[in-house]
């Protein structure tokens, strides 16, 4: 079966503002370079929301469509949207999804899995996907001994991960919210 991946995303919250940044690469199974221009971050809920996605491509739309339909249903409130997601799962009302994000509205951040997981990262920042581990040492280097701004830590982040992790590409798209 051809698997189609989609790969880093970043998350930064500093100063009242939260920035959310994805690589633009899917790959193809292990080694194939399918799109190097995607975009896995984008703005929902009239834009008061904003998520970036990483996994399998087809599941992380899954995952993204379901929250929406929470977030709409809730009214907009994140942490009651992502909790009655995960509910979903509890219950065995939903299929496992090979799939996680990161949301974020002018007050929280989130990581949400495709199996009913929701974490609220520790020092507001968080990175999920197979240069995640790359961005989030990155991220909380930046976050700490420097004065950039949240959508300057996740860019940087990015970069630096596209330059270690072949999975990874410097295709950067960020949206940042609140402030």
């Amino acid at each position: 079966m051809i698997e189609f991946r989609g790969t880093t995303i970043c998350a930064v919250k500093k100063d009242g503002k939260t920035a959310i940044a994805g690589d633009g690469q899917v790959t193809m199974s292990e080694s194939v370079v399918f799109k190097s221009n995607a975009v896995k971050v984008r703005r929902i809920y009239n834009g008061q929301v904003i998520l970036g996605f990483a996994g399998s491509v087809s599941d992380a739309f899954s995952l993204s469509e379901r929250f929406e339909e929470m977030l709409n249903k809730y009214s907009g409130n994140l942490m009651r949207s992502a909790v009655e997601l995960a509910e979903l799962w509890r219950s065995d009302k939903a299929r496992k999804l090979e799939a996680m994000m990161i949301t974020a509205d002018k007050d929280c951040l989130l990581v949400i899995s495709g199996t009913g997981e929701v974490i609220e990262p520790d020092g507001g920042v968080c990175a999920i996907g197979s240069g995640g581990n790359y961005a989030l040492a990155a991220a909380r280097a930046l976050r700490q001994e420097t004065d950039y701004s949240a959508e300057e830590i996740v860019k940087k982040s990015l970069k630096i991960a596209s330059e270690i992790c072949v999975f990874t590409n410097d295709h950067i798209t960020c949206e940042v919210i609140g402030g």
